[in-house]
């Protein structure tokens, strides 16, 4: 019976091959290969296909409770019968007061993730450190330097980017915007944006003062950090701490997870070659 790959995406099919490894008949009639005609399997494909395309367009148009169900992948899950790993984030805080939602965001993404948190000084005024999960380590700029003693040893802000699949800036405040859409690493959060592997994905969720969020000096922060490829959770607009109404507070956390398990379990499906039996 034909075995057919779909590769890493829908987008095409390639060509078919068969059990035995030959490339199967493609329709021309080629020299050299198989007999299989892919047309005789060609209704059944495409149910299967139609089956697939159904799943992710599901979850391509779930609202934030429907893609905070998306599976993702857990440590006691199976997969042929080998464990799979939970997808690895760096949530980090910088000094905004939306900060006090951190131990929220925390459990949520623990749910279905391994968490390493970061935040910055100003981020710990507002950080209730009990509140974390014992699961959760939380790392401070002080830690970059106990790690470190002697050349050889392991570099945190390094040692963290290595580790992730992914980063989370929530809150993300206008001095760290600025601070990382112009390259500085003065902290231990900066260090690792700037030593980041961009072909993993940063995500951030800026919470600012309206005004600020409407300076100009803002757009061009965000078009610099666009262009790095980050994914901006925009803010949403709210009576603010300081007592005025509008644009610029952080996301409600259900928000910042749900779009991150959705891009993360999207992105393993794309990692990962389909395989059809029995056609």
């Amino acid at each position: 019976m034909a075995r057919v790959g779909l590769g890493s995406g829908f987008g095409g099919w390639g060509r078919c091959r068969s059990e035995s490894g030959d490339d199967a008949n493609d329709g021309t009639g080629a020299k050299g290969t198989s007999t299989v005609p892919v047309q005789t399997n060609y209704r059944r494909i495409e149910v299967a296909i139609e089956r697939l395309w159904s799943s992710t367009r599901s979850d391509l148009s779930a609202t934030g409770d429907m893609a905070m169900k998306a599976p993702m992948a857990s440590v006691s899950s199976q997969s042929g019968g080998q464990p799979v790993q939970k997808p690895r984030i760096i949530l980090a805080a910088s000094g905004s007061v939306a900060a006090i939602k951190f131990g929220v965001l925390a459990d949520s993404l623990s749910d279905w993730a391994e968490v390493r948190a970061v935040a910055t000084k100003s981020a710990l005024h507002f950080i209730d450190r009990q509140s974390l999960s014992p699961s959760v380590k939380l790392f401070v700029d002080e830690d970059e330097w106990a790690s470190w003693g002697k050349i050889g040893d392991d570099v945190l802000h390094i040692e963290l980017r290595k580790w992730a699949d992914a980063m989370v800036i929530a809150p993300l405040s206008a001095n760290t915007l600025a601070k990382v859409a112009g390259g500085l690493c003065d902290n231990l959060l900066t260090c690792i944006v700037r030593a980041w592997d961009y072909s993993k994905p940063v995500f951030i969720a800026p919470a600012m003062n309206t005004f600020m969020w409407e300076n100009s000096f803002t757009r061009r922060h965000l078009e610099s950090v666009k262009d790095l490829g980050f994914v901006i959770i925009s803010p949403i607009p709210k009576k603010l701490a300081c007592g005025d109404y509008g644009n610029g507070a952080m996301a409600e956390p259900s928000v910042i997870d749900s779009t991150l398990r959705l891009s993360m379990h999207n992105r393993e499906s794309r990692a990962k070659p389909m395989v059809l039996d029995s056609l």
